[in-house]
């Protein structure tokens, strides 16, 4: 059983949904990766997304295109993120996720860069504009690596499609709240709700996230009525971006607030509450 699915295991039986984070690797400073992620699993994350930088991104809006374009700027390569994965792994086994796009993975070389992951101690890759009919040979390489697979849905996903990639993903089943980009507001949204309980009703064999304009752990909240889990990127992206670009704090009082920041969005308050008696 992999880590995703000890942690899915653990939460489902006590009602409460999972957390997954993302951050981009490299954003805003290299040096500062390893500290955040840090960060965010101290804050309650119950996974974690780390963002591979590229320059074409399909599914980005403006927050992440940016703190995107500012790793690279700094120099951040696909090395740095095995390297900042395994670090992290050191002192944590919250699971981590690598994200990005399969161009820069082909080039890698898919068993290369499936290995390196898998040896930097990471649990598992989301490959947003790889479709599963021509997933195959990255399938093939992370199943042999121990990687769990996660592939995504949109509101316009047919009954059929998704049962496919439910049939196809591990790890969990990553539902995009809207046809858009990430940071896309959904704020009176009704066909959300609609669409998340029809996934809910097709999605059996793998647990099911929500992503894309959460903002609040009353985003978060309203959209696991029918999800196992929610996830948040861009919101926390723009935090961490006013944080660094603000110079009376120091690096301390940055992290304090990020792990502030994750734990508001769990939990509604600043405290963890505490787990049911056994």
């Amino acid at each position: 059983m992999s880590r995703l699915d000890r942690t899915f295991r653990s939460l489902r039986s006590r009602g409460e949904p999972a957390m997954g984070l993302f951050l981009t690797n490299g954003f805003p400073t290299p040096d500062a990766t390893v500290p955040l992620l840090h960060a965010i699993d101290r804050g309650g994350a119950d996974f974690i997304e780390l963002g591979m930088p590229f320059s074409d991104p399909l599914a980005e809006g403006l927050p992440i295109q940016r703190s995107s374009a500012r790793a690279l700027a700094q120099g951040v390569t696909m090395a740095d993120a095995f390297e900042h994965a395994a670090r992290f792994r050191a002192d944590s086994t919250t699971p981590l996720l690598l994200m990005g796009y399969v161009n820069p993975v082909l080039k890698y070389g898919v068993d290369r860069f499936c290995t390196d992951a898998e040896e930097a101690g990471v649990d598992g890759l989301i490959l947003p504009d790889l479709p599963p009919e021509e997933a195959g040979v990255v399938t093939e390489a992370a199943a042999r690596h121990n990687l769990d697979l996660v592939f995504l849905i949109a509101p316009n996903s047919t009954d059929a499609r998704i049962r496919e990639v439910d049939e196809l993903a591990s790890g969990f089943v990553y539902a995009v709240s809207v046809t858009g980009l990430t940071g896309s507001d959904i704020k009176g949204s009704t066909t959300v709700d609609a669409y998340l309980k029809r996934a809910r009703t097709l999605v059996d064999d793998t647990p099911l996230c929500v992503g894309f304009g959460i903002k609040s752990h009353d985003d978060a909240m309203r959209l696991t009525q029918h999800t196992d889990g929610f996830i948040v990127g861009s919101a926390l992206i723009n935090h961490c971006a006013e944080l660094w670009d603000d110079d009376a704090l120091d690096r301390a009082a940055r992290l304090d607030a990020v792990e502030t920041f994750a734990r508001r969005l769990k939990y509604g308050s600043e405290e963890p509450v505490p787990e049911p008696e056994p």
